[in-house]
């Protein structure tokens, strides 16, 4: 099975879905981070964390896609345009399971990139996907405007028991975003959450995820 996670910044893919993308790799299946944005490619900032995401994936196993728009800028691109590049994206990674930044996040680029996913992966284009999966990422899921359209519904969860020191590791390669605690971008609280929805299940560690599409 091939997993694509389509983050739209560097971090976010393991912030929401980095124990599951360890899970998934050591089960034998192939895991595919797309990055969806980044800055000026010339800056050495850019570079710089180009190479941390890198590691991190590799740390838990996935490969790396950079797409390369403009962060901060979808929406300035033509909605065109800007639906051509994932569909394109989606024709040439061929995923079985996708994983999608929640469409209520407060960054705009979240919102964009769950909707163009969302066209790129129409079920007349991908009738076979099994899944379509919306992961929550700390500082952008709860800090937008409390409301019912921006609400994180969780419906499938992920035991990560065996894989929340992995997925701290892997963030600790995004040295350049990680924050002291009480800052939700931290250790302390990647590992509180992972407790959190872990307990709600009767788990130790667990990611949480809406279910957006599945086919049985």
């Amino acid at each position: 099975m091939r997993a694509v996670i389509i983050a739209p910044h560097n971090d976010d893919e393991i912030l929401g879905v980095g124990g599951t993308m360890a899970k998934l790799a050591k089960a034998g299946n192939e895991v595919i981070v797309c990055e969806v944005t980044a800055g000026d490619l010339e800056d050495e900032m850019v570079k710089h964390q180009k190479r941390e995401a890198a590691a991190s994936h590799e740390l838990v196993g996935a490969k790396t896609h950079f797409m390369n728009l403009p962060a901060v800028g979808l929406r300035e691109m033509k909605t065109t345009e800007l639906n051509r590049a994932f569909q394109e994206t989606m024709s040439d990674l061929k995923p079985d399971v996708v994983f999608i930044p929640h469409q209520g996040d407060m960054h705009i680029d979240h919102r964009m990139t769950a909707e163009a996913a969302m066209v790129a992966l129409r079920p007349v284009s991908f009738p076979d996907l099994k899944g379509i999966y919306a992961y929550e990422t700390l500082s952008e899921t709860d800090w937008n405007t409390p409301s019912v359209e921006h609400s994180f519904i969780p419906g499938m969860f992920v035991d990560i028991t065996d894989e929340l020191e992995i997925k701290l590791e892997a963030m600790k390669c995004h040295a350049s975003q990680l924050r002291e605690y009480p800052h939700p971008r931290s250790l302390e609280a990647i590992r509180a959450l992972a407790m959190h929805r872990g307990s709600t299940v009767c788990r130790r560690y667990a990611e949480a995820f809406a279910v957006v599409r599945e086919m049985w």
